[in-house]
């Protein structure tokens, strides 16, 4: 067993998500002796490079930073080996090659935003809403040759609400991460961790989304519809086609949170204004929309996008 002051152990991640457990090992007084994120990208309107959420934590809490391009080259490698490292743990971050995760002494585990093996791949916290789930969960894992297979270590559920949205389930999700991750160091640290096979059967995949998978059938189930939409919110984003009656400008219209209001049938697909609210009308059903984003405007609630829109100027395009 070793004391935590001994345990070397290096980070892997990149987003927001990864920056609550990154946080919760430095205040657990774990030895970081680096943490490894992505390249700086451009961003912004003046396209500047940025670091990462994970960079920006590491650089206040004086750790060191690696930031390779190419996770086999020689350089990096030696560079990790140089931590002498017992633990690799990685969150939200690329597939790792065998040169890499192989190399710490006590192995190198992952967290995952499910309760493996359901939902492997790359979007498990959007699949798992889209498909209507009411609970899920998060896994440690060790890492192996494939893609979120490796034996697992701890896994811990969370409720998913009937009108949550992706964005809200992460956030939740990223506290229960950090206590899960922390739980899973204490035991491989004090050697009490018991890895067992994941078991395969009738899985559901997660896989990446890309902004062309996020136009909504509105030929779906109404509750379909309400799932792919607080699936894809706040990113990257469920959407549907507007056109102007009488200038046939064409639009697109974000949906960031709705509500079932009926499941009944309707001739055709519909935007209402009933009162304050911005009604969505489909032949499966009816939703309120309560975030909306028209292309070129900023995300607004339903009373403020009213103030200014014009529901009957416009039509659905299917």
């Amino acid at each position: 067993m070793k004391e935590k002051k001994d345990l070397n152990i290096v980070f892997m991640g990149t987003p927001e998500f990864a920056v609550t457990i990154l946080e919760k090992l430095i205040k657990e007084s774990y030895n970081i002796k680096a943490v490894v994120s992505a390249p700086d990208r451009p961003a912004g309107r003046g396209r500047k490079l940025q670091g990462s959420a994970v960079k920006d934590c590491a650089l206040r809490n004086d750790l060191p930073i690696l930031q390779p391009t190419n996770l086999k080259d020689d350089e990096f490698i030696n560079e990790l080996n140089s931590f002498d490292p017992d633990l690799f743990i990685v969150v939200a971050f690329r597939m790792l090659p065998k040169v890499v995760w192989k190399i710490p002494k006590m192995g190198t585990f992952n967290l995952h935003g499910s309760i493996l093996p359901q939902y492997r791949g790359a979007a498990p916290i959007n699949w798992a809403i889209i498909n209507g789930e009411t609970e899920t969960g998060v896994t440690t894992f060790y890492i192996d040759k494939k893609i979120d297979t490796g034996q697992t270590l701890m896994s811990r559920s969370l409720s998913i609400g009937e009108n949550e949205t992706a964005g809200a389930l992460h956030d939740r999700m990223m506290v229960l991460g950090a206590e899960v991750v922390f739980e899973t160091v204490e035991l491989i640290r004090l050697g009490n961790a018991q890895p067992k096979p994941q078991i395969e059967g009738d899985l559901k995949p997660a896989p990446k989304i890309s902004k062309q998978d996020c136009f909504i059938d509105l030929t779906q189930p109404i509750r379909r519809i309400h799932n792919f939409i607080r699936g894809m919110s706040p990113y990257p984003t469920a959407w549907i086609k507007l056109r102007n009656k009488e200038t046939n400008e064409e639009k697109t219209l974000k949906l960031f949170h709705s509500e079932i209001l009926n499941e009944l049938e309707h001739s055709s697909n519909t935007l209402k204004k009933e009162n304050k609210d911005l009604i969505l009308n489909t032949n499966t059903g009816t939703i309120k929309l309560n975030e909306i984003q028209l292309e070129g405007k900023r995300r607004l609630d339903n009373v403020s996008f009213l103030a200014g829109f014009n529901v009957n100027e416009w039509e659905i395009i299917s």
